[in-house]
């Protein structure tokens, strides 16, 4: 897992066109942001999918502990594909504290330490 600090700035669309989507469907850019990588070593597109998935959502439960303007990239080693959520987020947890871009609300939000 890899932590890029940086400021943004920037407003863009969904789909990154501003013309194309209302106003109210807007995505402040700044973050913090999770990129994925899942490699075809992870196993076949619907375990990619899978994984990509639960990854997702544990990014989204993590959320408020990464500081802001925080861009972390992930990569899936083919052991994600049988791993538990729980094993999966208590890895991810790890590796934020590992890299220093946790926060400390995660103590105030139940995580583990």
């Amino acid at each position: 897992m890899h932590a890029l600090l940086g400021e943004y700035d920037g407003v863009v669309g969904v789909n990154e066109r501003h013309d194309q989507i209302p106003d109210d469907k807007l995505v402040r850019v700044g973050g913090p942001r999770f990129g994925l990588i899942v490699s075809k070593a992870v196993g076949n597109a619907v375990i990619r999918h899978r994984v990509a998935r639960r990854l997702r959502h544990m990014c989204a439960q993590v959320l408020a502990e990464v500081a802001p303007g925080t861009d972390i990239v992930i990569r899936v080693l083919p052991g994600a594909a049988a791993a538990s959520s729980e094993d999966l987020l208590r890895q991810l947890r790890g590796a934020l504290r590992k890299l220093g871009a946790g926060t400390a609300a995660g103590a105030r939000t139940g995580g583990p330490a």
